[in-house]
C-alpha cells in the first residue's frame, strides 16, 4: 500500500474532529511519504491543502498574481524540502510556514524589511483587492454568514494591518491554535495573542453589523478571555 494510500482515510475528517492520535499519526505518515518523495502523496496533499494556502497567501499578499505564483514556489519547496518536515508538528503548520517565508523574502528582493511593509509604499496595483476563494469547508466566519457578511468581513479583513490580518486568518479560517500560529508567524505566544486582540478589536465593526455573525463569530472580550489578555 502507497503512503498516500495510507493518509488517505485521514483526509477525510476536518483537523479540528479527529482525535490528537490520529493527527499525530496522519503528521507521521506524511513525514515518511514526504522522504519519499512520494507523488501520489503530494497530489493528495495539493487536493487537501490548496484552498487553504491560496486563501493564506492571498490575504498576505492582497494580490492574486503574486499569490498564484507564491502558490507554486510553495509546493516546489514541499517537493524539494520534504524531507525537513519530521511530522512533530502538523504539516499545515510547516505548509503556512513555508509560505510566509517566501512572502517575506519576496518582499525582502523589494527592499522590505518585513511583513510589516507588505503595503507600505506600494502602487495602486499593490493595493489590497477584493476576492473568493472556494474552500471545500466552510470556516467559523463562514458557517453562519450569507455572502453579503462573508463580503463584508473580507473587506474588512482586507483593510486590517497585515501582521493582524494575518492572525486572524491563521485562528479563524485556518483553526490553528494560538501556539500554532506563534510556530509560523516565528513570534512569541504573548505577540500572538496581542496581535489577535488587536485584530479582533479593529475587525468588530464588521462583525457587528452583521447579523448572521454576531451571535456565532468570535468576539474581541471572549478572544481575550483565552488570550489571558487584559483590554486597555
Amino acid at each position: 500500500m502507497s503512503t498516500a494510500a495510507t493518509v488517505r482515510p485521514f483526509f477525510g475528517s476536518s483537523s479540528t474532529s479527529i482525535a490528537n492520535d490520529q493527527v499525530r499519526e496522519e503528521s507521521l505518515a506524511v513525514s515518511a511519504g514526504l522522504k519519499r518523495q512520494d507523488a501520489g502523496l503530494l497530489d493528495e496533499l495539493i487536493v487537501r491543502y490548496q484552498h487553504r494556502l491560496m486563501r493564506y497567501l492571498l490575504y498576505l499578499t492582497g494580490n492574486r498574481e503574486q499569490a498564484e505564483d507564491l502558490f507554486q514556489e510553495v509546493w516546489m519547496r514541499v517537493l524539494v524540502r520534504g524531507a525537513q518536515f519530521n511530522g512533530k508538528a502538523r504539516f499545515d503548520t510547516w505548509l503556512f510556514t513555508i509560505a510566509r517565508n517566501l512572502v517575506i523574502d519576496q518582499k525582502r528582493k523589494k527592499k522590505m524589511a518585513s511583513l510589516d511593509e507588505l503595503f507600505e509604499g506600494g502602487s495602486d496595483d499593490d493595493r489590497p483587492m477584493s476576492f473568493e476563494i472556494a474552500g471545500d469547508e466552510p470556516t467559523p466566519f463562514d458557517r453562519f454568514a450569507n455572502l453579503e457578511d462573508r463580503e463584508r468581513l473580507a473587506a474588512g479583513m482586507l483593510g486590517l494591518d497585515p501582521i493582524y490580518r494575518e492572525v486572524l486568518v491563521l485562528r479563524f479560517y485556518e483553526e490553528l491554535s494560538l501556539e500554532e500560529i506563534a510556530k509560523v508567524t516565528q513570534a512569541p505566544l504573548s505577540t500572538v495573542k496581542s496581535r489577535l486582540y488587536r485584530g479582533l478589536a479593529a475587525i468588530k465593526p464588521q462583525l457587528a453589523a452583521a447579523p448572521a455573525v454576531r451571535s456565532t463569530a468570535p468576539s474581541a472580550p471572549r478572544e481575550l478571555a483565552e488570550t489571558g489578555l487584559r483590554a486597555e
